[in-house]
């Protein structure tokens, strides 16, 4: 009897997956096709990206000939940011449903038991940085790495290793 109804939850769980990798299948083909716009003083200033955030356009109104170029490169790096902004946010929305179904779908740690559940141990991602290359956000010094599992070993020095310390 236990079989039979982890079979049938197998068969459930194989079905969920193929339309999911339908689903996925739909918002990859939708995704491909994604643009995003930012704008920046008043919309003088456009900026169109692809789905990849990658810059397909830039708009300047020819009314800014006399802008000084570090306030133009500003106002294009702001439409630019604007857009990867926009660009999130419709991708976003297009893989939501899919979101949705995976939360539905039973963990593995709800089939098989004593398996702990390793969804707990995802870190969050961290926002990159919009600040300029040269600026003092990015001046601060990133903590080194610590390993802490390591094993202490004693000094050795060239030359003196012999066979029979492997």
């Amino acid at each position: 009897m236990a079989n039979e109804s982890a079979k049938a939850e197998l068969a459930s769980m194989i079905d969920e997956f193929q339309q999911q990798m339908r689903v996925l299948g739909e918002i990859q083909q939708k995704r491909s096709q994604l643009m995003a716009t930012g704008y920046a003083l008043q919309k003088q200033v456009t900026v169109v990206v692809n789905a990849d955030g990658t810059v397909i356009e830039t708009r300047i109104d020819p009314e800014l000939e006399d802008l000084p170029l570090y306030e133009l490169g500003k106002a294009i790096t702001e439409a630019a940011q604007a857009a990867a902004t926009e660009l999130g946010r419709k991708s976003a929305e297009l893989t939501n449903p899919i979101q949705e179904r995976r939360g539905r779908m039973p963990k593995m740690s709800d089939l098989i038991e004593g398996m702990p559940d390793l969804t707990e141990r995802i870190p969050e991602p961290i926002p990159a940085s919009t600040a300029p290359p040269n600026s003092t956000e990015r001046q601060h010094n990133q903590p080194a790495m610590t390993f802490t599992d390591v094993e202490e070993l004693d000094d050795i020095t060239p030359g003196r290793i012999r066979a029979d310390d492997w």
